[in-house]
């Protein structure tokens, strides 16, 4: 079986949330969605799972983090190309996200950040392969 990531996420509005992720091109699995939950599928192995504060509170006993004054994690997520990052952060900036820093260029990777509508923080990333080898 191949390693599965899930990232579990707090957010105040379900439904907007559903909607942020799927304007970036990202599917929602209904058969783990309901009114508490919804599982926002980014391949065959990574998955964001959209947690309604009630429920997230019921996997944890500290506070939930308010993403938007305090840095929980910042997920970063490899594309294809510096193109596709521009796509998706013009994607999410569309969908209601915040470019919170200016890109970062380092000639063999090149890197955007969004925060998503909770505050939630991406970095969308290229890598040139031939610098990794």
């Amino acid at each position: 079986m191949a390693l599965s990531i899930f990232v579990n996420l707090p957010v105040a509005d379900l439904d907007a949330s559903k909607a942020f992720y799927e304007a970036l091109g990202f599917a929602i699995n209904p058969q783990f969605t309901d009114e508490n939950a919804s599982c926002v599928v980014m391949s065959d192995t990574v998955y964001v799972m959209l947690l309604t504060h009630p429920y997230f509170s019921t996997f944890t006993t500290k506070e939930i983090a308010d993403a938007r004054t305090t840095t929980e994690v910042q997920n970063a997520v490899g594309l294809e190309s510096r193109e596709a990052v521009d796509a998706m952060l013009e994607k999410a900036l569309a969908a209601g996200g915040t470019e919170p820093k200016e890109p970062q260029d380092y000639g063999f990777m090149y890197s955007r950040a969004v925060e998503d509508l909770d505050g939630h923080h991406w970095d969308f990333l290229w890598m040139d392969p031939s610098h990794v080898e």
